[in-house]
């Protein structure tokens, strides 16, 4: 999935948002929603559903856009938070599971990446160093990393999925994390 242009200010977009200025969320929509719609389809697994959520998302975004603080992370990070956690809580409140996506077809390198910047600042990760530290991963860890981050699963979840022990999911999950940080410091 190709990334924005990086010139584009996502901190300063909202912090007009949070001013008021309507044309701020029109550009973060022109600029953000074809990679937002991907996201959210990936978790409601419906193309309509995913533009009702990604319409209701990006009027969540407008309208705590003043809680958005610029020294807390980036503002691109938080807009995903925002999209994201609208999806999970359209597919929690459903009958609906989310899809599961095979880890060894998916590399989840750009979803990963905004997953990432969920959890913490967006400093700016190239999409080639991500990758390489994913390929790292055995197949069993690389899948739970994927299907927590990008699919939104919980563990319960991943580990009737996987066949696997709730616990050995949770350290799979907690060591991988580690080390993805440790490979890309």
């Amino acid at each position: 999935m190709p990334t924005p242009l990086p010139t584009f200010d996502h901190d300063a977009a909202l912090l007009a948002c949070a001013r008021g200025e309507r044309f701020a969320l029109r550009v973060l929509y022109e600029q953000e929603a074809r990679w937002l719609l991907g996201v959210v389809r990936r978790i409601v697994r419906d193309a309509v559903l995913a533009e009702d959520v990604l319409q209701d998302a990006f009027l969540q975004i407008w309208q705590r856009a003043e809680t958005f603080d610029p020294a807390l992370g980036s503002g691109r990070g938080w807009i995903y938070t925002v999209v994201r956690h609208q999806a999970l809580r359209a597919v929690r409140g459903s009958a609906t599971e989310p899809v599961l996506l095979d880890p060894e077809t998916l590399t989840g390198v750009s979803d990963l990446q905004q997953a990432q910047s969920d959890e913490d600042d967006d400093r700016g990760l190239d999409p080639d160093s991500l990758e390489r530290c994913l390929q790292r991963l055995d197949a069993p860890r690389r899948a739970c990393v994927v299907h927590a981050f990008v699919d939104g699963y919980t563990h319960e979840q991943i580990a009737e999925r996987l066949n696997t022990p709730l616990g050995t999911v949770k350290s799979w999950i907690r060591r991988s994390l580690l080390a993805l940080k440790e490979c890309l410091a």
